[in-house]
């Protein structure tokens, strides 16, 4: 398979769902939207979806960042399938070959951080035809017995591991933005000091580090890999299939000044 020619788009769990809601509040009419702005695009593509409000409130509730609780991990992993169900039948409805793809049942942690990922299945969608839809989960861990897996931490991974040629994070901002408010045209590790200070947590309840979390994975990335990866708002309507059409939009990260 040519590695090369992938895409991987990550859609922001503030953005497809109510991320102030106590428990799991869809957007079910801007998750239509987005699957009708990705059915234009006829590439290899995988998404990653955020868990929102099917997530990031149950696991405060059972305090999962900070230890194990079978309960709390089953009904947080149950929640956020019943959130990439409704993605991956919007997807389908809309004409995209997208099938669901748990982190739960192909990853395992080590700390919180990804330990493995078993990808043949996702190889052999990608060869067939299909779009992988993966998600924010919780997962086996090594040392914790569970923990969280971000789909900010899903991205950079898959794209290391599958050499992928372009990553578009789709979050509920223009950008990466200055204490203006302005859109920062550009994060490389040269301007990362100076601007670290305006990237704050995310306004609702956030268990996954917000901006600057997602900034510190793709800056680790563009390390890893040379690529360079774009945040954007996926609420605007058009900036997804702009995106998808190799337009570069928002904030561009990369290692290197570009």
């Amino acid at each position: 398979m040519d590695k090369n020619n992938i895409t991987i788009l990550k859609i922001g769990g503030s953005v497809i769902t109510d991320k102030s809601a106590d428990d799991g509040a869809a957007r079910l009419d801007e998750i239509e939207r987005i699957a009708s702005e990705i059915a234009g695009f006829d590439g290899k593509l995988i998404i990653v979806h955020g868990a929102g409000s099917f997530g990031h409130p149950q696991v405060k509730r059972f305090g999962l960042t900070g230890k194990f609780d079978h309960t709390g991990s089953i009904i947080t992993h149950m929640s956020v399938r019943k959130l990439n169900t409704m993605v991956v039948e919007a997807l389908n409805s809309a004409g995209v070959n997208a099938l669901p793809v748990h982190p739960m049942a192909c990853a395992v942690s080590n700390n919180s951080r990804i330990e493995s990922m078993f990808l043949e299945q996702i190889e052999k969608m990608l060869e067939n035809g299909f779009v992988p839809v993966l998600h924010g989960d919780m997962v086996m861990d090594s040392e914790l017995g569970t923990s969280v897996l971000s789909g900010d931490q899903i991205v950079p991974y898959l794209a290391i591991q599958m050499n992928a040629s372009r990553i578009g994070i789709g979050s509920a901002e223009e950008g990466v933005l200055d204490n203006e408010g302005e859109v920062i045209p550009t994060i490389s590790n040269e301007n990362f000091e100076k601007i670290k200070e305006y990237l704050g947590g995310s306004a609702n309840t956030d268990v996954t580090g917000g901006m600057l979390g997602k900034v510190l994975e793709l800056l680790k990335l563009s390390e890893q890999s040379s690529s360079t990866s774009y945040i954007f708002n996926a609420g605007n309507s058009g900036n997804i299939s702009d995106f998808l059409k190799g337009k570069n939009i928002g904030t561009a990260i990369s290692g290197v000044e570009i």
